[in-house]
């Protein structure tokens, strides 16, 4: 595993304008299938392209990855390709929602040090500020990414989480990280020793990030330490913890991310779990 620390995106993580030149990528999904390609053929920002989570951000799941591993890097690469991303490209992606699911795009890419941003707001922001959607299926021509590994820099192993100095945080919502419910994966709870940060929290109700100030306080009061100490991030797939992972950066926190997340550590026995409320 590289432990290379590539150099670090000079674009914020999180824009709220697009940039001339940009990329724009699409990335409406839901793991109930009830939103995707056709989602996106119904209306999107001019010129963006549309990005399939489940297809091109993610390998197929299995109890020992979790249920979105991140993709090999030659897959990953050539389903940039296929966006029409290319290496130094500068790439705006955004959802309808929160952000939480462009979120996992926008993290990936700047874990390999390109320049990629969240859409703060996403398409309610834009359609509210009087943007214009089209419905042609955009289909760019192929880009050149280079493959590139998934370092030890930027992703973290359940070993590490169980065992080292870490703080850890848990991006689900808190009944979940309770083990109140538990409507996906085999066990209900949390890694033991994890705080409880949702990334529901990162914004307000207009679906815009939290001042960064304002983010920072709210990590800390959670527990984060904000002095350089490492962080690793897990939610139930690996894919609403990079929206932490983006709002802990704006707060100018380094976290990695643990890719597995709760659909791995819960499906092994070996590993402990813990319920109920943070102490």
């Amino acid at each position: 595993m590289s432990t290379v620390e590539r150099p670090r995106p000079v674009i914020a993580p999180v824009v709220r304008t697009v940039p001339d030149g940009a990329r724009l990528v699409d990335i409406r999904w839901a793991l109930d299938g009830s939103k995707g390609r056709d989602t996106y053929l119904a209306g999107h920002l001019p010129g963006a392209v549309y990005v399939d989570l489940g297809a091109d951000l993610a390998a197929a799941p299995s109890p020992e990855r979790g249920r979105h591993p991140l993709p090999d890097p030659e897959a990953f690469a050539r389903g940039m390709e296929r966006a029409g991303i290319s290496d130094g490209d500068i790439v705006i992606a955004y959802d309808d929602a929160d952000g939480s699911q462009a979120s996992r795009l926008v993290w990936m890419l700047r874990a390999l040090g390109e320049e990629a941003a969240l859409l703060d707001g996403g398409l309610r922001a834009w359609t509210a500020g009087g943007g214009a959607l089209e419905t042609d299926d955009v289909r760019p021509e192929p880009g050149s990414f280079t493959p590139r590994p998934w370092g030890a820099d930027v992703i973290a192993q359940p070993d590490e989480a169980a065992d080292g100095p870490s703080t850890v945080i848990d991006a689900r919502a808190a009944e979940r990280y309770r083990g109140e419910t538990e409507p996906i994966d085999p066990r209900a709870g949390h890694i033991p020793g994890a705080i409880s940060v949702p990334y529901s929290g990162n914004v307000d109700a207009d679906g815009r990030f939290l001042p960064a100030a304002d983010l920072r306080r709210r990590f800390a009061a959670a527990g984060v330490s904000v002095d350089g100490s490492d962080v690793i991030v897990y939610c139930g797939s690996g894919v609403t913890a990079t929206h932490d992972l983006l709002a802990l950066e704006l707060a100018g926190i380094r976290g990695r991310l643990l890719p597995g997340s709760w659909s791995q550590w819960s499906a092994d026995p070996s590993r402990a779990v813990a319920t109920g409320p943070m102490p």
